[in-house]
């Protein structure tokens, strides 16, 4: 069997680093994939592709990557589900990265941005 998962497309917002109870390095992040073909009305779509990082590739995109930031990502694909706090069943489909590569031009002038780490309840 195989599940591998390639991705180049753009972040949709800042990351942000959460750390589990156990103190690993995890974020979640969005992309924006443009579909390679137009649709009936000449428009090209664009699919937004969950995905989520741990360790140090979840620490090196919170520090080096920012919104509108063009990234490759490889990885696998992940079904799970939870119970919300309404009770309701959710289900979620995601991409679990392996490898990031940062594709866009880092500004020389830019210093990465230190930002506040969150504790994240319940996610290991």
């Amino acid at each position: 069997m195989i599940n591998q998962v390639t991705l180049v497309g753009r972040l949709t917002r800042d990351p942000e680093l959460k750390k589990t109870t156990e103190g690993t390095a995890v974020t979640h992040i969005s992309l924006a994939v443009s579909r390679p073909f137009r649709n009936h009305n000449g428009e090209i779509e664009t699919d937004f592709v969950p995905c989520t990082l741990w360790r140090k590739a979840a620490e090196n995109t919170c520090q080096y990557c920012r919104k509108g930031t063009v990234v490759g990502i490889t990885g696998r694909l992940q079904s799970r589900n939870y119970d919300n706090k309404e009770g309701k069943r959710v289900y979620v489909t995601e991409v679990v990265a392996e490898t990031i590569r940062f594709l866009s031009a880092k500004p020389h002038d830019v210093v990465p941005v230190q930002r506040k780490e969150e504790t994240a309840v319940g996610i290991s």
